[in-house]
């Protein structure tokens, strides 16, 4: 009996250390079920699983089971989730400058986008570190296109529309008020719902995520100008990634920063895919008329100025985007191509 006892203790102890490090980071999405996202994080997951002895296991929860991105940093705040994927807007409440990409008519192109994030990609990630969030980088969503049951040439064609705005992006809900446009928010999981009711008439969408999310079903135009650029990235709170040992912690940051840097290259070939595919469903492309998109940025300029003096962003950091943008466009010797 007492020999029974000993070597059952003994296997205990024995046991012990390969489970005094094993934890379980749950992590949220919005990314619907069958995306490339889930699919990729997934392949990421059973990788670390596999490369950690089964001692770390990222357990993904998609398609917004876990609620929508405010109730999701809830969740994360009060510890019931350790991590999530999301848009860079929606981590501005964090850190105020995940909004700066995402300013509306910023960019003309994606060589620019290239260009200056190549420069401050790592400023932000740096900028989460400071807000107490892992990030394993940025991950392109694309640009936003004014997409819409009206063809939209000019500002006048936005008035008295009603245009969604994500929820909690206070940024893009002062421009579409500037733009003259009526602004209604909605978490992302309600904006199908909001086309088929007639809630709202606009949206700003990339061409994958109306076709992923079949909002492209509601709409029949798509304006040829990028209205915002999107990306996203996988946090997890740095009080919880502390807890895994530094072997293991290694482990999760080389396979899930590869994973985003794949789906940073693969979103761009899916959108031009996708823009197509709509395309090729009956989307009509619509060209701005001469000098809109100039008058555009008149009408947000002084909107975008007045947000960041209220602090929704930092605005040395807003100047040091321009002044890349200026540099490449020089040196580009133009305003860069048109987004395709």
């Amino acid at each position: 009996m007492r020999r029974t006892f000993a070597l059952t203790i003994i296997l205990l102890l024995s046991l012990a250390p390969m489970f005094a490090g094993a934890a379980t980071l749950k992590i949220a999405t919005l990314a619907p079920e069958s995306s490339s996202w889930m699919k990729d994080m997934r392949a990421g997951a059973a990788e670390v699983a596999k490369r950690t002895g089964g001692r770390v296991t990222l357990k993904f929860y998609g398609g917004g089971v876990m609620g929508n991105d405010r109730q999701v940093a809830r969740k994360m705040r009060a510890g019931q989730l350790q991590g999530a994927a999301f848009t860079l807007t929606a981590l501005a409440e964090r850190y105020p400058d995940m909004s700066l990409y995402s300013l509306p008519l910023v960019f003309n192109s994606l060589e620019e986008v290239d260009y200056v994030r190549q420069r401050m990609d790592p400023q932000l990630v740096e900028g989460l570190g400071r807000a107490g969030l892992v990030s394993f980088g940025i991950a392109e969503g694309g640009f936003a296109l004014v997409m819409s049951n009206v063809p939209v040439r000019a500002l006048s064609d936005l008035e008295g529309q009603k245009m969604w705005v994500p929820e909690g992006d206070d940024v893009s809900y002062a421009a579409m008020n500037a733009l003259g446009v009526s602004p209604v928010t909605l978490p992302i999981t309600d904006v199908l719902t909001g086309l088929q009711t007639g809630l709202i008439d606009i949206i700003g969408s990339s061409p994958i995520a109306a076709l992923v999310l079949q909002w492209h079903t509601k709409v029949d135009y798509m304006t040829d100008q990028p209205l915002s650029y999107i990306a996203a990235t996988l946090v997890i709170e740095e009080r919880a990634f502390d807890r895994l040992d530094a072997a293991d912690q290694k482990v999760v940051q080389q396979v899930m920063s590869r994973i985003y840097a794949e789906l940073d290259r693969k979103n761009r070939v899916d959108n031009a895919k996708a823009r197509d595919a709509l395309v090729e469903n009956g989307m009509r492309v619509v060209e701005p008329a001469g000098g809109e998109v100039a008058r555009w940025r008149r009408s947000v300029a002084a909107t975008i100025r007045e947000l960041g003096s209220r602090g929704e962003f930092t605005p040395a950091q807003y100047a040091e985007l321009q002044q890349h943008l200026e540099a490449y466009r020089a040196d580009a010797g133009g305003q860069g191509s048109a987004a395709r």
